[in-house]
């Protein structure tokens, strides 16, 4: 998303100012949600609700954000959303105990800024959170901090595997 930002400023401040001022949200929110899982092993609806509208200025920034009208931008976005909430729900049906209701919440606001970006962003944004908590896992398990059964909270590697994706080239 970094680097779309100089583009975007040439092609439509307004759109610049919106990406900007979501980023600045994603910050806020990727800041509390993670002290707050890490601390409670909790997403708390107060903050994880809204943020699902306080992105929808990307959609605007998507459809505005070149020369024309730019629809399917705005379906990739909320398909992103779409797509992570149910992704991640599935895997919460499957195996209840792995993850929170509050993961999926969580990831439906992060399909709607992973989808701003590109379908590709939304699979590495993914694939790097499930890295991250893997690679924590093991070395909980390796340094004898816990074991295969220790709950993790996981809402910290959604955050920051999108964040890493934020960093990818468009």
């Amino acid at each position: 998303m970094t680097h779309r930002l100089p583009e975007l400023w040439q092609e439509s401040p307004l759109a610049f100012w919106l990406v900007v001022a979501c980023l600045g949200y994603y910050v806020w929110m990727a800041a509390r949600l993670a002290v707050i899982d890490i601390r409670s092993h909790l997403l708390p609806n107060r903050i994880v609700l809204p943020s699902y509208w306080a992105a929808v200025p990307l959609c605007v920034a998507a459809v505005f954000g070149g020369a024309a009208f730019d629809v399917p931008a705005m379906i990739r976005v909320l398909g992103g959303g779409a797509v992570l909430w149910c992704v991640y729900f599935v895997l919460r049906v499957v195996y209840p105990a792995g993850m929170g209701f509050g993961d999926v919440k969580l990831a439906g606001v992060l399909g709607l800024y992973l989808g701003y970006l590109s379908w590709e962003h939304l699979l590495w944004g993914t694939a790097a959170a499930f890295m991250l908590g893997g690679v924590f896992g093991l070395a909980l398990i390796v340094l004898r901090r816990g074991n295969g059964k220790t709950a993790i909270p996981f809402g910290p590697f959604m955050l920051a595997g999108a964040a890493l994706a934020f960093l990818l080239p468009a």
